[in-house]
């Protein structure tokens, strides 16, 4: 059993590294440009793919669905460069899904950076009230 669970591994990476390169130098559309593949999740029959990626930039929902749009239809295309460039027997389905823990991970950096200001000037403010200018 321990043994399928590393092939899968090792065919999520090399189709992550893949689909980044032929991403990158292979597609011409320039919606994909700033697309990041963030993960590869595969099936453990090796039948399914499923790629999480991320844009560099922040875009609205409306884009992101287009981009997705973009790269489900070069997905045959991708399957089919894959194919010619490893040895597996046959190549995983491949769906593309937006990753929005990015954007979560953002939105509570900036939440945490908001609670540590609130906490220095809570501080700061308790500080200077303790202090007894009789003393």
């Amino acid at each position: 059993m321990g043994r399928e669970f590393e092939r899968t591994e090792r065919v999520g990476h090399f189709l992550h590294k893949e689909l980044a390169r032929l991403l990158q130098s292979t597609v011409r559309d320039p919606r994909v440009a700033y697309v990041n593949i963030t993960g590869v999740e595969v099936s453990r029959d090796l039948s399914h793919a499923k790629v999480f990626f991320t844009l560099m930039n922040d875009v609205s929902a409306a884009e992101r669905n287009e981009v997705s749009a973009v790269l489900t239809k070069v997905s045959g295309f991708l399957r089919s460069e894959l194919a010619k460039m490893s040895a597996m027997r046959t190549v995983p389905r491949i769906a593309f899904r937006f990753d929005e823990s990015v954007g979560r991970g953002r939105d509570m950096e900036t939440l945490l950076r908001e609670v540590r200001r609130a906490d220095a000037d809570l501080h700061l403010g308790a500080s200077s009230t303790d202090t007894d200018p009789a003393d």
